[in-house]
């Protein structure tokens, strides 16, 4: 069965903020792969099957 994260709900209190952040979440470099020693900024360069980590805070606390 091939799964897939389809949506994630999370509460904001400014939605144009919000909308800003989740747009610039691409751009700011939060992704990751793991190295021989510790996690290497960047996706993972084989695109394996999660391969690549991601983590942020956003502006009302939402975070992982």
């Amino acid at each position: 069965m091939d799964m897939k994260l389809e949506g994630v709900v999370l509460p904001i209190s400014d939605a144009n903020r919000a909308k800003n952040f989740y747009t610039a979440l691409d751009a700011i470099g939060v992704f990751c792969h793991a190295g021989t020693d510790a996690r290497v900024p960047g996706p993972d360069p084989q695109r394996r099957s999660q391969g690549s980590f991601l983590s942020f805070s956003d502006p009302d606390g939402n975070g992982k």
